[in-house]
């Protein structure tokens, strides 16, 4: 076989960037069209809007790195998730997955709002209230931590304090108008932590949503499961467990009722090679509805963690395969119609780089909006 491409004499040592980046796939005819929003996890601060051919349409220089993601607003401003430089330190890997400085700035780049928690980790959602709710951790009461099973006790912390989550919502002047702990309505032993985690952190809300009947969805990570509760009793409404879901992420309701989440895939029910999916499933009866996976082979589509799905107005789904830096849209079928990979490599700061090694593109979650939705564009 002869190629007319020229190979290169020292190759670049980055695999996914030797593999090729920026848009990778476009079909106009069928792709949703419209912008894409992202914050590369080792971006320094830098939040990307680009085009379907891949070009920079506009660009927030934030004051500190992304904690997780990003969001345009309905007043068209940015909603910023940053890493708190001053974070809690509360086990080794907290670093990985905590935000807690909070920004919201106009499309100059102008800051008008800020909230900070350094107790913050994971998702957050800016309500159409204007409120922001996101998740917290704190101890695990005693009682409690000792119910808590599965996981790898080997690694368990010196002082055998567990971690556990509430879910705060804040008003803009960073009042705390709603809070639920989950420790007061499940049983740690009814939620077994998976054997790849360790017991630091139960169960780990790593996404949160709100429907349009005003339920809060919550994914729980570490124990594979995603909850809905009724904010005015507190009480959960409706879970789906480890039998549907793989540590997924950022579940979101559809207009049928149904939710769609990022299916991580890690030690998945009878699967002994771990592939990502998008998802959507019957909150009734757990009962898949949709769901995209590589059509040649499961395994090409996996991140290992963080993730996002989104439904877009056309009825594709857009995707972020976080890990590797990879955004792409689906057809209802499971054609990929648009693709992109984040070009741009770093490494993690200290002292994450020592838990999570290498270059990376990667970013929390990303998003898909219309044209008109911004309107200063």
């Amino acid at each position: 076989m002869t190629t007319n491409q020229r190979i290169p004499t020292t190759p670049d040592q980055v695999t996914l960037r030797r593999r090729g980046t920026g848009v990778t796939a476009h079909d106009p005819l069928r792709s949703a069209g419209g912008y894409t929003l992202f914050a590369g996890q080792t971006a320094e601060g830098r939040v990307d809007l680009i085009d379907c051919d891949g070009k920079t349409a506009h660009r927030w220089q934030m004051p500190v790195r992304a904690g997780r993601d990003a969001v345009i607003l309905p007043n068209g401003n940015l909603g910023y998730n940053g890493s708190h430089a001053t974070s809690a330190a509360l086990y080794p890997a907290w670093d990985l997955w905590h935000g807690g400085d909070f920004y919201e700035a106009t499309p100059q780049g102008d800051i008008v709002w800020r909230h900070e928690d350094i107790f913050h980790h994971h998702d957050a959602q800016w309500l159409a209230s204007g409120n922001l709710l996101y998740t917290v951790a704190a101890p695990l009461p005693a009682d409690k931590a000792a119910r808590v099973c599965g996981g790898d006790p080997r690694k368990d912390g010196a002082d055998g304090v567990i971690q556990s989550d509430i879910v705060r919502e804040v008003n803009r002047k960073g009042e705390t108008v709603w809070e639920w702990r989950i420790w007061d309505h499940l049983d740690p032993a009814d939620f077994p932590i998976h054997t790849i985690f360790d017991r630091r952190h139960w169960p780990m809300i790593n996404g949160l949503a709100e429907t349009r009947d005003g339920l809060i969805l919550m994914s729980l990570r570490t124990t594979s499961g995603v909850i809905a509760v009724d904010r005015t009793t507190g009480k959960v409404v409706w879970h789906v467990g480890a039998d549907a879901v793989a540590q997924q992420h950022t579940p979101v309701e559809m207009e049928s009722g149904a939710i769609l989440v990022f299916d991580n895939g890690n030690l998945r029910d009878g699967s002994t090679s771990p592939f990502s999916r998008a998802l959507e499933f019957d909150p009734k009866t757990g009962e898949t509805v949709w769901a995209y996976q590589d059509t040649s082979l499961p395994m090409a589509f996996f991140s290992p963690y963080m993730g996002s799905c989104q439904r877009l107005w056309n009825g594709n789904t857009f995707i972020c395969e976080s890990a590797f830096g990879r955004l792409f849209e689906v057809t209802p079928d499971g054609a990929v119609v648009w693709e992109y990979v984040i070009p741009d490599f770093a490494a993690y700061p200290a002292p994450l780089n020592t838990f999570i090694g290498g270059s990376h593109n990667s970013c929390f979650r990303a998003h898909r909006y219309r044209g008109e939705a911004i309107a200063w564009l």
